[in-house]
């Protein structure tokens, strides 16, 4: 019996990973964010829902005042309008309550910012140029930097890259190269565009920087769970805006490595290795041993 119950909580913790291992995409009716990859994101989510406790009482508040002022004053129950014109009790209200909720709303949204803009000391560093309509990453680290463009998967192309399965690697979302991280490490991310203003977008990381022609922008990330996110050109930058997506896969410090020291050599290789031996632990975690 005790042994039936390890081995169904190891299948149960395996397909629990596996479903993990898609990470963060956009769902189908979606309507709050995507799960966060990051503590910057998690920061991000709980400012929503902290925000929200000041929003939904006063839209409330605000649509309950305006019933009863239109049902209270109507011509109808109110011929001879009052001439008031002050009231001193209300004007202190109406002022020093929006104060008092801005200061809540201002705290924490200051201490997410310096968050945001603080980031621990890069361990590598990685430059993302947007193209129409594409992205090229160049990881500048090691004796032979390793560059690449990532352009959107087509589905011709699925079987030859070994992507068929449409939940890890969505329509419109996959590439036919992502971008490779190692987890829980900071990545230094410039961003710049080659021909018109384009912009970085990765909503699992709270990430969002605008790739300018000429000028280089700075962002950062920590990914604190392996999988593999989406994200797109969040800035209109053409007819084929809509078909430039960010993929981003991170994966562990062993794995990261094994791909780089094969990325440079053997781009296409180094991708099949690299999800061959991801697969082949999903299927070991499933199997509960």
């Amino acid at each position: 019996m005790k042994k039936n119950i390890v081995t169904l909580m190891g299948v149960l913790g395996g397909l629990l990973s596996a479903g993990a291992a898609y990470a963060a995409q956009p769902e189908p009716w979606q309507m709050t964010f995507q799960p966060a990859g990051s503590a910057i994101m998690e920061q991000i989510i709980w400012f929503e829902h902290y925000t929200l406790w000041f929003i939904v009482p006063i839209t409330l508040f605000v649509m309950g005042l305006l019933a009863w002022v239109m049902f209270r004053y109507r011509a109808s129950a109110n011929p001879v309008p009052s001439k008031t014109s002050h009231n001193t009790a209300v004007e202190v209200v109406w002022t020093v309550g929006p104060v008092v909720i801005l200061l809540f709303l201002a705290i924490p949204s200051f201490q997410l910012l310096t968050a945001q803009y603080s980031p621990e000391e890069a361990k590598m560093t990685i430059k993302a140029t947007g193209y129409q309509w594409y992205w090229g990453y160049e990881y500048q680290a090691g004796d032979a930097p390793v560059s690449f463009d990532s352009v959107m998967l087509k589905d011709g192309d699925r079987a030859a890259a070994g992507k068929e399965d449409r939940k890890a690697y969505p329509r419109l979302l996959a590439v036919d190269n992502e971008m490779v991280v190692p987890v829980n490490t900071t990545v230094r991310l410039l961003v710049t565009g080659a021909d018109v203003i384009h912009s970085f977008s990765m909503p699992a990381f709270g990430v969002k920087m605008d790739a300018v022609t000429g000028r280089s922008n700075e962002t950062w990330f920590k990914a604190d769970k392996e999988g593999m996110y989406y994200g797109q050109c969040s800035q209109i930058c053409g007819k084929d805006h809509a078909f430039m997506p960010i993929a981003i896969h991170v994966v562990s410090q062993s794995q990261y490595d094994a791909w780089f020291a094969a990325a440079g050599k053997d781009l296409p290789g180094a991708y099949k290795t690299l999800t061959a031996k991801i697969d082949a632990d999903k299927n070991v975690n499933v199997a509960g041993n």
